[in-house]
């Protein structure tokens, strides 16, 4: 499927900002090595250096082929790359800080559905959000939107669709917890991506709002 103008700018753009990001963390990391691990780890700081070395230049690979990308199916095979060596980038800056690895946590959709004032029981079949093109099509906002966008449309949609707003109807419940999972993932997707500061809203959901 090609992508408009308007939507490939957009999908660039999240690109660079993320590439030159991990750019800056993974130099930051190496900085750092330098100084944790050249004393006592020194057989694990070569390795940790030929590894980040090597999440420098796939981010140079990365940025060279986004020029190129002018359909959504390569849109998401370059930003499935991008996320791998994200994770790359992860597993070695945590070996030098000697910390665990963060991990993505699976949506308990039952705990938010509970914070939205829903029932809390996830359907058998819940609709899985597992990248961040089907969570942006699920919210109704373009590809590449920001945290602000996504949280104002998440809003505006779980007071349409929340029971208390449908005089007690449930039947929009399992679009309730789609939109509940793609606004999860994004929130994480769009942290971990530094895209911009995460902004959650604050207080448990009133649909009367």
């Amino acid at each position: 499927m090609p992508f408009s103008t308007a939507k490939f700018l957009k999908f660039r753009s999240g690109m660079q900002t993320r590439i030159g990001s991990l750019r800056a963390k993974t130099e930051d990391s190496l900085e750092c090595a330098v100084e944790t691990m050249m004393e006592e780890r020194v057989d694990g700081f070569f390795l940790v250096e030929q590894g980040l070395e090597e999440v420098i230049k796939s981010l140079v690979e990365i940025e060279e082929e986004l020029e190129a990308i002018r359909d959504l199916t390569g849109a998401m095979r370059l930003e499935s790359r991008l996320e791998f060596v994200e994770e790359r980038w992860d597993e070695f800056d945590s070996e030098i800080r000697e910390r665990p690895r963060r991990r993505r946590k699976r949506v308990s959709l039952a705990d938010m559905l509970k914070a939205a004032g829903g029932t809390g029981q996830p359907s058998e079949n819940p609709r899985a959000v597992n990248n961040a093109v089907d969570a942006y099509a699920i919210m109704g906002v373009e590809f590449g939107s920001s945290l602000a966008d996504v949280t104002a449309s998440f809003r505006t949609k779980a007071k349409q669709l929340h029971p208390d707003a449908n005089n007690g109807d449930r039947t929009s419940e399992p679009e309730l917890r789609s939109m509940l999972e793609a606004y999860q993932f994004l929130k994480e997707y769009l942290s971990l991506s530094n895209t911009e500061p995460m902004s959650p809203p604050d207080r448990p959901f009133n649909p009367s709002e």
